[in-house]
């Protein structure tokens, strides 16, 4: 009997950056808008959801520096951190 194609779980991969990278580069990014007076949380936050690189400041290359890195990259970095 043919298996239902809904039945089967997609596996999702991808080639990683090294997570000290991801983190220095949140780091980088959350200093910058600090120093900018922004409340980083909010900031990353927003951008994490929309996609939208105009959450991030251009103050010391963080708008650059942040989409270096997928956001998905970023999403499993912050999960990881948060659940190990």
């Amino acid at each position: 009997m043919p298996q239902d194609p809904g039945d089967n779980t997609v596996r999702f991969k991808w080639e990683k950056e090294d997570p000290d990278q991801v983190y220095n580069i949140l780091k980088a990014v959350y200093e910058a808008l600090e120093e900018k007076g922004y409340n980083p949380l909010n900031q990353l936050v927003g951008y994490m959801i929309s996609g939208e690189p105009a959450y991030i400041t251009s103050h010391k290359q963080a708008r650059n520096l942040i989409c270096k890195i997928d956001r998905d990259e970023i999403m499993e970095a912050l999960l990881k951190k948060f659940l190990d």
